[in-house]
């Protein structure tokens, strides 16, 4: 067993650095007959995408298939380990323990450097602090870690709807940016659906062993109609005027719902979007005063129409 183990890390290997190789060369390198070389690409091909386009072409890796990086779980570390103490000393071949040795020493290095990483990630991506705290933790580095390796969280999350702090198992599916902020979107285990939860909300954040599948999960489906981060329940179709001063300035806006934009004659630009949160857009509306004026829904521009009275009252007294 120990001797296939080996035999195929060198078919690998020699299949990588020389693609297009025979199997008559393999079995050559390898000291074995051809039809052992056949059965050793039958089990690689049921874990890497080996492939010989007809006789006399050889064999070749598909797509960017490559052993290095090797990429291990931590299970598959663990069970990779601990080989050496499953084996009969008696029955190893001169020069396992130095290919063993070279196998992990580069899964080793590959964590290192893939924390190193996260970390560097972590420290690019600046966040901003509540106001209510002195100073916030940045969890960027173990949900990043926990998404790329689909492992679950183990999270204490802090509800400002409810003021309520709770521990929470949750499946990290994606980081969103919005409004200056960063959200994590993935399954709540307590309560048994998709949840959004605002990064600086979390108190404390732990990577576990458990792995997760976002089975048919999309986000751009989940996301849609939804203006920035929280979704509606009912969707609304809004039509806005933006005057010259502002227009081509709209255009340029990284929007996650598409809106149909008109440019008007006298540079003004009529723009429609269709959304599932009216207090959401509205806000967004909001931060070019006068030069935007929503024109329908009625309903909505009437509200709009009562805010800004009220806030008009405000600044009279």
């Amino acid at each position: 067993m120990t001797d296939k183990v080996i035999r195929i890390f060198k078919i690998i290997n020699a299949i990588q650095a020389n693609p297009g190789i025979t199997a008559a060369d393999l079995a050559f390198r390898c000291e074995v007959h051809i039809r052992t070389v056949y059965r050793d690409l039958e089990v690689i091909s049921h874990f890497a995408p080996v492939t010989n386009e007809g006789r006399g072409t050889g064999y070749r890796f598909m797509g960017k298939f490559f052993l290095y990086p090797l990429d291990f779980t931590d299970q598959e570390s663990l069970a990779f380990s601990l080989l050496p103490s499953v084996l009969h000393e008696e029955k190893i071949p001169p020069g396992f323990h130095s290919a063993y040795d070279k196998v992990m020493g580069t899964h080793l290095k590959e964590k290192s450097r893939q924390n190193g990483l996260l970390e560097n990630i972590a420290d690019i991506i600046q966040m901003g602090t509540p106001a209510y705290r002195k100073e916030s933790r940045n969890f960027l580095q173990p949900l990043i870690a926990a998404i790329l390796e689909q492992r679950s969280i183990r999270a204490v999350y802090h509800s400002q709807l409810r003021n309520e702090i709770t521990e929470r198992k949750i499946d990290p599916y994606y980081l969103v940016p919005r409004d200056q902020r960063f959200y994590l979107i993935g399954y709540c285990h307590l309560k048994g659906a998709i949840r959004t939860f605002r990064i600086s909300r979390f108190q404390q954040v732990e990577m576990t062993a458990s792995t997760f599948d976002k089975g048919d999960f999309n986000i751009k489906q989940y996301l849609k109609n939804t203006w920035s981060i929280h979704r509606g329940t009912r969707n609304i179709t809004f039509k806005v005027r933006f005057h010259p001063e502002v227009a081509r300035y709209i255009k340029e806006e990284e929007l996650f719902v598409r809106p149909r934009m008109t440019d008007e004659g006298d540079g003004t630009l009529r723009f429609e979007v269709t959304v599932n949160n009216e207090q959401e857009f509205t806000k967004w509306i909001l931060q070019y005063g006068p030069h935007a004026e929503i024109l329908e829904p009625p309903s909505a521009r009437e509200g709009l129409k009562q805010q800004l009275e009220q806030w008009l009252d405000v600044y009279q007294q």
